[in-house]
């Protein structure tokens, strides 16, 4: 046991505790997502085991030789150092241990004492086996590897520190908490302010490191792929789930399940004990009256606690007006900065009822084409047709639609209606979870989560039938997130969106508008997995890579897989393409011809849509990683039959998975 938690309380000055009775123990090899509603006290915990304040009652304990490092989500700014130097400091006793070596070596070859020989000797051996156990030989490569990880490139490993930006300076403590790998890793949102690379580039680190990890995320993706253990804190106390988040979400409704019946029952045989005391204390059964009494006192000594529910709110959007068929039509578009083009000559169209997502790294143009789109920005070239009856709904990530001065139930006030009704005002805001006093307060005094709720009801009110959103999912707990997605897939009207929340564009875009790495754009139709899956075969550039991969062998394409002349009618070497005809009049030509024909491949599986397919294989996918998390941990260990029985079940959910795999390759050959 690497860390143990007791009965934690803290209070920040309300009736109720943010902590109330925390209580949990780390292992060794424990990857945790601690998990649980905004403001439920995630970071006041990761805090208090930090040492970073203090707590009212509890203990927290370790041994003296485990180390804890802490990722916090602002980090405290240092200047006077470049970021390579910055980076090393983490590696400060490694580095003092190196120096030592040297140092040593240099004193036993001068010694002429036996005695002090052998000691040197032996103390040189100790520090050289600490340098190999910790892989300090390649110190300059490791900080290069984590630093390029993060997202910074060589030209960046000279700049001062007290120039970068907020999200760079998080990228440089996320670097030097990887340097030090500490026993134990506190790591609150670690990938904020990273690109999709860098997100899974930190995934696969976490996964193979062999520290602890206590992780506050409301990335689903990141969640599923690191952890192998859940924390739910809610209502001030913490309850212990085996497996990954999606694993989480299964047994938090089986719990929830049975909290809910049981409660109910509870309540229940409450009711029935006063209705049985009320009609009978004055008569024949008083004695029996007296007696429910008694045990009722008991009951109510002994309550069932309330189903721990985290309530998600619905954050709905009006249905819309309709548009015309076209609801954008790009030609040509060309923009940039300072004569350096973001994006060139794009073409696409975006039909109604679409839902596109726009994905590249940092600094790529993404928001720059939303504010072209709203015609915010003029293009440098080329030319962009809004359709009939469109109106727009933008959602600025920074918030800006927001007035910091007034009241919440006045600043989303819409500007497409002369009047809103305060009471309707009020419902909006409490359909996307502002209630009570928090619609009086003024948009400033609001937390970042909240600000974005406001933000989403004023876009709501708006009533637009084209919604463009910049980031949504920013400051939002895992549970809104969700709630937004429903809300954006049951909108009937069209939906351009830009975020890095990788599960919220799985779930909701049906087209992708990737912007590839020479500033064109890719057009996809699908969501992220169609996305990773493409370009894991090789089929479109990663916009992500920052270093140009060397170019592999040549290989034989996979039959598998659509290729761009797949579906084509094949024609002799010698045989010169026809100007005119249709199709069946020259297959039956190339018939005529004995010109080999390419055969429609016959199914193998009942046809489903592509997405469909990706959906399951994404839920099948995360529910075998749970299964492996929970073959690893020491109760499964130690029962044989427990064991034998997962890897057999383990066997046949893989058997399910390739079945799908291939069900998705025909599909993606045959549904074109």
């Amino acid at each position: 046991m690497l860390l143990s938690v007791e009965h934690l309380r803290k209070h920040f000055g309300s009736d109720e505790p943010v902590l109330a009775d925390v209580t949990f123990q780390v292992f060794l090899g424990n990857k945790i997502g601690l998990v649980g509603p905004n403001g439920c006290g995630k970071t006041t915990l990761l805090n208090i085991i930090a040492g970073k304040e203090e707590t009212e009652r509890g203990t927290i304990e370790k041994p003296n030789d485990v180390s804890v490092g802490y990722l916090e989500q602002r980090p405290e700014t240092i200047t006077g150092r470049s970021v390579l130097e910055e980076a090393q400091l983490a590696l400060a006793p490694l580095i003092a241990l190196q120096e030592e070596s040297e140092q040593l070596a240099q004193k036993i070859a001068d010694v002429k004492d036996p005695q002090e020989h052998a000691r040197l000797a032996a103390r040189f051996d100790h520090v050289h086996e600490q340098l190999l156990h910790r892989d300090a030989y390649h110190l300059d490569h490791r900080i290069e590897r984590i630093l390029h990880g993060v997202g910074f490139t060589d030209d960046e490993f000279d700049r001062s520190v007290d120039k970068l930006s907020g999200g760079e300076l998080n990228r440089l403590s996320l670097a030097k908490l990887l340097l030090a790998e500490p026993d134990i890793m506190l790591m609150d949102e670690p990938s904020n302010h990273l690109d999709l690379a860098a997100t899974e580039w930190l995934e696969t680190f976490l996964v193979g490191t062999d520290a602890a990890v206590i992780l506050v995320s409301h990335d689903r993706y990141f969640l599923d792929k690191v952890t192998n253990r859940t924390l739910e804190l809610f209502h001030g106390t913490v309850e212990d789930y085996t497996g990954n988040f999606s694993a989480y979400t299964k047994q938090k409704e089986e719990r929830l399940l049975v909290q809910t019946r049981t409660y109910e029952k509870y309540v229940e045989e409450v009711e029935k004990s006063k209705d049985f005391i009320r009609r009978n204390h004055y008569g024949m059964k008083a004695a029996q009256a007296e007696d429910r009494r008694k045990k009722l006192e008991r009951l109510l000594e002994e309550p069932v606690a309330l189903p721990r529910k985290i309530e998600t709110p619905p954050m709905p959007f009006p249905k819309p007006e309709r548009t015309g068929d076209i609801v954008f039509r790009v030609e040509h578009l060309t923009k940039g900065f300072t004569g350096v083009p973001l994006f060139r000559d794009a073409h696409f169209t975006v039909e109604r009822g679409e839902r596109w997502a726009i994905i590249g790294p940092n600094g790529c143009g993404k928001t720059t084409l939303l504010k072209c789109l709203l015609h915010k920005l003029k293009p440098d070239a080329g030319n962009i047709v809004h359709g009939q009856g469109v109106r727009i709904g933008y959602f600025d990530q920074q918030l800006h639609v927001l007035d910091d001065n007034i009241m919440v139930v006045d600043a989303i006030r819409p500007t497409t209606k002369k009047i809103m009704e305060d009471l309707a005002r009020r419902k909006l805001l409490g359909a996307f979870g502002l209630t009570g006093d928090q619609q009086l307060q003024t948009v400033g005094s609001l937390s970042g989560g909240q600000r974005c709720r406001a933000a989403l009801a004023r876009l709501a009110a708006e009533e637009a039938n084209v919604l463009i959103l910049d980031e949504p999912t920013n400051h939002l707990d895992i549970w809104a997130r969700a709630a937004l997605e429903s809300a954006i897939r049951e909108f009937s009207g069209t939906v351009l969106f830009i975020s890095h929340d990788r599960y919220f564009v799985d779930r909701v875009a049906d087209h992708l508008l990737v912007i590839q790495p020479d500033g064109r754009f890719r057009k996809l139709d699908g969501n992220y997995t169609t996305y990773r899956h493409m370009v894991s075969k090789g089929l479109i550039k990663d916009p992500f890579l920052k270093v140009t991969p060397p170019v592999p062998a040549a290989k034989k394409p996979d039959s598998r897989l659509p290729t761009p002349d797949s579906g084509r009618i094949e024609r002799s070497e010698h045989e010169q393409p026809r100007s005119s005809g249709t199709l069946a009049n020259e297959v039956s030509m190339s018939k005529r011809d004995a010109t080999p024909v390419r055969c429609k491949k016959q199914r193998k599986f009942p046809f489903r849509k592509v997405s469909e397919i990706e959906s399951d294989i994404h839920d099948q996918e995360t529910y075998i990683k749970s299964l492996e998390s929970m073959l690893t941990m020491p109760e499964t260990l130690r029962d044989g039959k427990k064991a034998k029985e997962l890897h057999r079940e383990l066997d046949q959910e893989r058997k399910k998975l390739n079945t799908l795999y291939d069900h998705w390759t025909e599909a993606s050959e045959l549904n074109w």
